[in-house]
């Protein structure tokens, strides 16, 4: 599985909906949502700051990241964007590739 930081904000409905329902509930409803998608969840935090929460996650493949993505931004209420996580051993298997690139203009 693959690893994915999810971070978002809350619009003024998700922020109704936290005041109403507290976080432990929208922690779970994040930890559903990901199972629905094959997932499971590593760390859920809600933050001050530039977003509102960030959670860790496996999630199967990027299908399964980007449907998570699309149904939960749809929602109007958040707005989220996700990143892929990189263990530092891929990075190691990647630079012994080696790729055939040639720059622009050579």
């Amino acid at each position: 599985m693959a690893k994915y930081l999810i971070q978002g904000s809350y619009t003024q409905d998700g922020l109704d909906g936290l005041l109403k329902d507290g976080g432990t509930k929208r922690r779970d409803a994040a930890k559903k949502a990901l199972e629905g998608v094959g997932g499971t969840m590593e760390s859920y935090y809600l933050a001050f700051g530039e977003h509102d929460f960030y959670l860790i996650a496996d999630i199967p493949d990027n299908v399964g990241a980007t449907a998570l993505s699309l149904f939960s931004n749809a929602s109007g209420s958040i707005t989220s964007s996700v990143v892929v996580l990189l263990e530092p051993e891929e990075i190691d298997r990647a630079v012994k590739m080696g790729v055939n690139y040639s720059p622009p203009g050579n």
